[in-house]
This record gives structure tokens, sequence and C-alpha cells, in this order.
């Protein structure tokens, strides 16, 4: 399901809170939003749920479903990472030097980034985690195309599709009253 919409598993977690238990996805790719976002989220509750209708409980008891993409201070550690971050402005360790330039290119091996006014490739085995570094200033000249993007799709503009279900319909409140 994931492959098949171009995305990777970034991470998967179960964890109690209360008496539910928060089942957390985090998808990445290429080309992520929110309409991804919200297909990947119904397509996985309906997964977990046709599998608890053939095999029985899969999860003891109530869960809430959270799937998400990796937020801008996720660590960059696998190529694919570097890769979906080209243009981005990055800090990172390269053996002794701490380094912040613009990615400019990436591949299996290793990342180009412009440092001081020339580019430098750095192969992945010599790069520690990099950090993509927020850049106020060109906020204004993004957010314009962004925007721009986002008012052309309607159907990808769902803020619903970016939340958990809100918590009254999700019984939330009941169970606090119940506890009490």
């Amino acid at each position: 399901m994931l492959t098949a919409a171009g995305c990777d598993l970034e991470e998967l977690s179960v964890s109690r809170a209360g008496r539910r238990l928060v089942v957390r996805v985090v998808v990445d790719g290429d080309e992520m939003h929110s309409g991804v976002i919200g297909e990947l989220s119904r397509a996985v509750s309906t997964a977990i749920d046709a599998a608890e209708a053939a095999t029985g409980e899969i999860i003891s008891g109530e869960y809430v479903l959270e799937v998400s993409s990796p937020g801008v201070d996720r660590p960059l550690t696998q190529p694919r990472h570097w890769r979906r971050n080209i243009g981005r402005l990055v800090a990172v360790r390269a053996g002794e030097q701490r380094l912040t330039g613009r990615v400019t290119a990436a591949d299996d091996d290793g990342v180009t980034m412009q440092v001081s006014g020339r580019p430098t490739t750095i192969r992945y085995a010599d790069l520690g985690p990099g950090r993509v570094q927020l850049e106020l200033s060109r906020a204004e000249e993004v957010g314009e195309s962004e925007l721009a993007e986002f008012l052309d799709d309607p159907a990808d503009n769902d803020p619903a599709d970016d939340h958990p279900a809100d918590p009254d319909e999700a019984g939330i409140d009941e169970e606090l009253e119940d506890e009490a």
C-alpha cells in the first residue's frame, strides 16, 4: 500500500494513552502533501479493520490512528532524505567540520552542498545526521508558491486529513469522565 503510493515507512509505533492504544505511522515520499496523508490514513485504517475481520482482534481494545509525514526536525540519515531536501539549507557534521550549506544534489554515494559559495561533495559514510535549517528570510518566497499550489487543488486541502479525529467524536471525553 505504501509503496504503491510512492512512500517509505519511516516509523511505526504503538503506545498506550490511558486505556487506548495510539498507532503512529510516519511516512515520507517524493510527492507528499495532505491529500496523500489522508488517503494513506484511510487505507491503513481499512487494512487494520479488514485484518481484524479476517483473523480476529489485532489491536486489543480501542485505538487512535495517526498517520503523518516527518517534521522539519527529522535528521537526514538516508540518501532518500537528502534527495528530498535538495534546495534546502542544511547543517551537518562532516568528519571534524561542522558545515552549513544548500543541498544541490544527492545520489546513492553522497551529497553535494553549496558551502561558502563553492560546491562540496561528501560521501554519506563521512556525514553525521543533517538538519534542515529554517530560513525565515525565504519564507515569503517559498510560501507564495506553496500557497498557489495549495489553492489550485482544493481536494488536497482538507485539514482534517492532517489531524487525528476530533476528541469528542473519538469518545475521549467520555473516557476521561469514566476515569474521574
